[in-house]
């Protein structure tokens, strides 16, 4: 053979380069063509070419793609699609170990036998390929590459545990989608690889993969056919397939194939299995290693020199065995098998009458099955598609058109598009066929839009189920260690490079929910991360910021604005709380430490406001002796204290320290020992929390609501909580301390021992109906007894009208007869009233420590002792003069019954 005419046979597992070196010797010659397996190859190899030669001299013809410049020099086609007897200076077919696939490979054998480059001819395939070469084409020259890598078996690897940039293999669409979704939720996405994919859509997740927006791919073994990827490990979740007829086991060969996609260039590369897959055995991993695979025996072939005169005898050259021991003829194809049903109708048997028409027909039945449908509904649609060529010589437009127009839709999900898809692939395939429409560059151009719009629409599809956006960005920033940009907006919403992560709550993240697993992992990282900058910003604002912005709450929290920044713990005394300050750790020690001193500012300035009195009197270095003591203990109080607690070392206070302490606002009542203006109800807010922290409470108790003389009291609270507030509890409600000693004051004047009635006055500064005071006093030790009397009215006043009235004239009324006169009710009306004595039996250290069931009827019984208040009161007389004994003392508790005993 001329050297201008030579075969070459390059042979070598993957990653040898082979599809390169098929590149570089086409480039050097005038003209070439190249035959690939599959279309996203096809492009691939054209989009290289063309960035090489620009795009005027390189044509890219698939079944469903056709790019033809009218300068074209070199063709890139996949293998069915390579133009015959063009006569190339260079031809090249890659792959060309598919001689023996059960579908395709009598096209790979056919272009084994005859097709040729005028100068130079390459076959591109694995070793196994040499034996059969060498028979069929004796003066072939056999070029053998080595692997450029190593390639290594790393045994079975939980998906959880598959490090990135891993290539994850099944062998059905639904086991794509399930390995997609779980890597997912575990590892952030994964990009999707699929033979049925259109090369938009293929190419959008590739570069999504290779870009590094996910770390993951999960592919069909199409990605075994020479799509070169960063992949570093291959994982397989089956070894077995179906084929189109049966489920078989993959043989070495085409899982050596597949994971030869591992380690491409000069990095190494490891293959492996997981999920449901079992472990290789040895022998298999070492032959998949060492390229080690048994020969290929025979090759597919069909009979290529087929009979157009009459539909049988093209029917009988296609079924045509091979005399050659070293062929075996194929199974039927789809379209030996469409034709044959068409061969059964009788309208096409009489349309195909000629060798033109035969041909046509066959041309029709090559379409396809794009949809993966029933036999007899792909045949009933190539039917049609044939009678209207025949007929009408063209594909009707508007027929056309209701077919396109109803698929043109990218609505759905990712099945439905795939299945819309794979329909506008049809008439992708017809519209690229020479004179069978009208228009041909129209009806190239709508389909090659509707198949775009489609592709861009599943790939969004694909992208948002099995890709967590905002994960893979992440990832990839961290992983590249750039400097990734954070926002917060006025909600407190973060965004790390435009992706939600969640909240900024005061100085803590709060990540978003709806992350979890390694997701949730990266989104901390990344967030906290972006935020530092953010933390101390935070921080120096929050240190300057005016105290009117920060606030305690009832249960001791510390707020900035809306969010909590922290919260007060039990110091060493009451009145120095220590604060906690909510602040992340990844914000660093400096915005902690700042944080808590802000904080410890302003708790400590707000109890010197509202606590003045308090420190004030702790301060006061001239008091001494029991006055001084006196004071620590009102100040250990909280500036409260029951004056039943204190009674002995109340006596004990000469005049001197009662006047000393009452300088400083203390009031010495009847009941309790307080300074009014710790009873506002700002200090008595910080009281409350400030008594909790020092008592150890778990949940802290509110205080009541501001200006109410008296509320419900709770027999559940814990005890010092009445006092604490400013109350007193009395019955089923509690009264404001400061009112109740003016209520005292009143019931010095009263008879406590012979009886009395409470008076409006006593009625109106509590604010309580009768009831509720009988109740209120019975909390107080008195004893309340019930009973009725004839209400006594009040006399009509007369109107200076009415009295000239009656000295003028007769009255009119006068005439009107007795009987016609309205009757008056002569029922008495009665009212409800309560006689009060004092009930020393009922007297208590502490009113709090006698629950009383709210809505308690007084326990008095029988008619009230003594008489109502409007007649002669009860008197006491006594033969003795008054004794001149020592006065006694107001503030003494019992001080109204010690006064009703001196009056006997």
């Amino acid at each position: 053979m001329a050297a201008q005419q030579r075969i070459i046979a390059v042979l070598g597992p993957t990653n040898t380069g082979k599809t390169t070196y098929a590149i570089e010797r086409m480039l050097a010659h005038r003209t070439g063509v190249i035959g690939l397996p599959l279309r996203l190859l096809a492009r691939e190899v054209y989009d290289r070419i063309v960035t090489l030669r620009g795009p005027s001299v390189v044509a890219l013809v698939t079944g469903e793609e056709r790019i033809v410049p009218p300068r074209t020099q070199y063709w890139v086609c996949t293998v069915e699609a390579m133009p015959q007897g063009m006569g190339a200076d260079f031809l090249a077919v890659d792959e060309i170990q598919l001689c023996a696939d059960p579908e395709r490979g009598h096209v790979f054998t056919e272009r084994l036998l005859s097709a040729r480059g005028l100068h130079e001819t390459l076959f591109m395939g694995a070793d196994t390929m040499r034996d059969p070469i060498k028979s069929l084409i004796p003066d072939a020259q056999f070029v053998a590459r080595e692997r450029m890598s190593e390639l290594a078996y790393s045994g079975p690897k939980k998906i959880s545990r598959m490090r990135p940039r891993s290539a994850i293999v099944g062998f059905s669409v639904e086991n794509v989608y399930a390995i997609a979704e779980l890597i997912r939720r575990q590892k952030g996405g994964a990009a999707v690889v699929m033979g049925a994919l259109s090369p938009r859509t293929r190419n959008a997740q590739v570069e999504m993969y290779q870009n590094g927006d996910v770390d993951f791919l999960v592919a069909t073994d199409a990605i075994g056919m020479g799509l070169n990827l960063d992949i570093d490990h291959v994982a397989f979740s089956s070894l077995s397939k179906f084929d189109g007829q049966r489920m078989r086991p993959l043989m070495a060969n085409e899982l050596a194939q597949i994971a030869g996609r591992a380690g491409r260039g000069m990095k190494p590369g490891t293959f492996g299995v997981t999920g449901e897959a079992p472990p290789l055995h040895d022998e298999l991993a070492r032959a998949i290693t060492e390229h080690r695979f048994q020969p290929v025996g025979k090759l597919q072939w069909r009979n290529p020199k087929l009979q157009m005169g009459r539909l049988d005898a093209l029917i009988a050259s296609l079924e045509q065995p091979s005399h050659d021991d070293r062929l075996v003829k194929s199974r039927e194809a789809d379209d030996l098998r469409v034709l044959k049903t068409l061969a059964g109708e009788t309208e096409v048997m009489a349309r195909a009458s000629d060798a033109k028409s035969v041909q046509l027909l066959w041309d029709v039945c090559r379409v396809p099955d794009f949809r993966g449908i029933s036999n007899s509904e792909h045949a009933n649609l190539l039917e049609g598609i044939f009678n209207d060529l025949h007929e009408l010589g063209r594909i009707p437009d508007d027929w056309l058109a209701r077919q396109i127009k109803r698929i043109d839709r990218i609505e759905g999900d990712i099945d439905t598009l795939s299945k819309r898809l794979a329909f506008i692939r049809t008439w992708t395939y017809v519209a690229q066929r020479s004179g069978w429409t009208n228009d041909e560059n129209h009806w190239r151009s709508q389909t090659r839009a509707v198949e775009d719009r489609l592709s861009d629409a599943l790939h969004e599809r694909l992208t948002q189920r099995f890709v967590d956006r905002r994960t893979s960005v992440l990832l990839r920033r961290l992983k590249q260690k750039e400097a990734l940009l954070a926002e917060v907006n006025d909600k407190g919403e973060v965004t790390v490079e435009g992706e939600f992560v969640g909240r900024l709550e005061g100085f803590r993240f709060s990540q978003d929910k709806s992350a979890s697993g390694a997701e949730e992992k990266t989104l901390r990282a990344a967030s906290v991360a972006a935020l530092t900058p953010h933390f101390h910003l935070r921080a120096d604002r929050f240190y300057n910021a005016p105290d009117t912005e920060i606030d305690f709450t009832e249960q001791g929290g510390l707020m900035w604005g809306e969010y909590a920044v922290g919260k007060l713990v039990a110091g060493p005394e009451a009145l120095k709380p220590q604060v906690q300050a909510f602040v992340d750790d990844e914000a660093g020690a400096d915005v902690i430490e700042k944080v808590t001193r802000r904080l410890q500012h302003f708790i400590d300035r707000k109890i010197a406001l509202h606590m003045e009195p308090l420190l004030n009197l702790q301060k006061d270095d001239t008091l001494s002796g029991m006055a001084r003591g006196f004071g620590f203990r009102l100040i250990e109080a909280l500036g409260l204290v029951a004056r039943s607690d204190v009674a002995e070392d109340v006596k004990a206070l000469d005049q001197d320290a009662r006047g000393a302490l009452r300088k400083h606002g203390i009031r010495f009542g009847q009941f309790t020992i307080f300074m009014p203006l710790l009873l506002k109800p700002a200090p008595t807010r910080l009281r409350l929390v400030l008594w909790s922290l020092a008592a150890g409470h778990q949940e802290f108790p509110e205080s009541p609501p501001p200006g109410l003389v008296t509320v419900p009291s709770d027999e559940h609270a814990p005890a010092g909580y009445h006092l604490m507030s400013g109350y007193r509890a009395a019955g089923a409600r509690a009264i404001r301390i400061d009112m109740l000693e003016r209520l005292a004051d009143m019931l010095r004047t009263e008879d406590s021992r012979g009886g009395f009635e409470g008076k409006a006055d006593m009625l109106s500064i509590t604010g309580m109906t009768l009831e509720q005071f009988a109740d209120l006093m019975q909390g107080l030790g008195y004893k309340a007894e019930k009973g009725e009397r004839e209400k006594v009215k009040a006399a009509p006043a007369t109107k200076p009208d009415d009295a000239v009235k009656a000295v003028g004239a007769p009255d009119e009324t006068a005439e009107v007869p007795a009987e016609d006169a309205p009757k008056e009710d002569t029922t008495p009306e009665m009212e409800v009233f309560y006689t009060f004595t004092w009930g020393r039996a009922r007297q208590q250290k502490h009113a709090e420590s006698r629950p009383r069931k709210q809505g308690g009827a007084p326990k008095g019984k029988g008619k009230p002792r003594g008489k109502p208040q409007g007649g002669n009161k009860a008197q006491n007389f006594s033969a003795r003069p008054p004794k001149s004994e020592k006065k006694i003392d107001p503030d003494n508790p019992f001080a109204a019954a010690l006064a009703g005993l001196a009056k006997k």
